[in-house]
């Protein structure tokens, strides 16, 4: 059973990339630390820290590999795994989270978003609406351009599945 989560917390370790033959998955390691103000004391307390490990797939895992460093405050957002482990006389919980979303955490700092431009090797053929003509490819729309020929990227739709079955957006993130 996977039960919807949000973390925020710290990204422990360089997030890794690896490509199986139709999906890219991105892994990294997440610290989440608890921390209460005492009122008497007037100091932060920290209480502990949770450990989670998180994979982005598809376009989520291209973009959180060029977008996530080690040291980088995030908030993520996704379905939450507890699974047994056992290694020889070892044996423990391993906590994860199938991403859905990433980003940054802007109570910590600033973060400047860029749109991932469109791949020029792949085929694109073109539709024309009332205001807008959309490039499509692949049957994921990659860019509007308005009718001046000012350019706006477009990141193709998420796919929540984490099996990869098709999903139909309505509207474009």
């Amino acid at each position: 059973m996977a039960d919807a989560i949000t973390v925020t917390g710290i990204v422990a370790t360089e997030p890794s990339v690896v490509t199986t033959s139709s999906t890219a998955i991105c892994n990294f390691r997440l610290a989440s630390s608890l921390r209460r103000f005492d009122k008497k004391t007037g100091a932060w307390t920290d209480y502990g820290t949770n450990w989670y490990s998180v994979a982005a797939y598809r376009y989520l895992a291209d973009n959180v590999s060029a977008s996530l460093h080690k040291g980088d405050h995030v908030i993520v957002m996704g379905r939450l795994r507890v699974r047994e482990w056992t290694n020889g006389e070892r044996k423990g919980l391993a906590v994860d989270i199938d991403a859905d979303a990433i980003g940054h955490d802007l109570g910590w700092g600033t973060s400047v978003y860029t749109r991932p431009t469109k791949d020029e090797s792949a085929e694109v053929a073109t539709t024309e609406g009332d205001d807008l003509e959309i490039a499509i490819s692949n049957g994921e729309p990659l860019a509007d351009t308005v009718r001046d020929g000012a350019e706006t990227p477009r990141q193709p739709a998420w796919d929540p599945s984490p099996l990869g079955a098709p999903v139909v957006a309505d509207t474009p993130f």
